[in-house]
């Protein structure tokens, strides 16, 4: 699925499927409306070129067809791009996005390492009998919790 710009329908007939009257002089590219945000009966401001449009009383605005969409009707992108038709599918069906790991894997690999030398050296004293003290506790957990959330970025 991908996202197509150029699919957004025209600003003009887009807003008066959207129960707007746009009124104003023939060629003029602003085009004077109603603001469905207060209620307003004609503070709203529509660009039939561009899709832009503003509210002159309550100042809500957006740059296109899209952003009203969001706005107006409580969606997020992928939905409001669906709704005016600016979402295709490109074949990736079910493709999903991968989150970023937090840090790359070299890095990751040497914070593992160095960490897991520590745990080490704090199990060998706790297996000699040697008592950690408060300092060492508090790091052994950091040290454990560095672990764990590498093991949970990679997997």
């Amino acid at each position: 699925m991908s996202f197509d710009r150029s699919l957004f329908p025209e600003p003009a007939s887009y807003f008066e499927k959207q129960d707007l009257t746009l009124s104003g002089p023939q060629r003029a590219q602003w085009k004077t409306t109603a603001c469905v945000f207060h209620g307003g009966s004609d503070s709203m401001r529509v660009n039939t070129s561009s899709g832009a449009w503003v509210c002159m009383a309550c100042g809500v605005k957006g740059g296109d067809v899209l952003s009203y969409q969001m706005q107006a009707h409580g969606m997020d992108f992928v939905e409001a791009a669906q709704a005016v038709g600016a979402w295709t599918n490109d074949g990736h069906a079910g493709h999903k996005l991968q989150k970023p790991a937090p840090l790359p894997a070299r890095a990751a690999l040497s914070v593992l390492a160095f960490e897991s030398l520590l745990t080490g050296v704090a199990a060998g004293n706790i297996a000699r009998g040697v008592e950690l003290t408060e300092v060492d506790r508090a790091r052994l957990m950091a040290a454990a919790c560095r672990i764990n959330f590498i093991a949970e970025a990679y997997t």
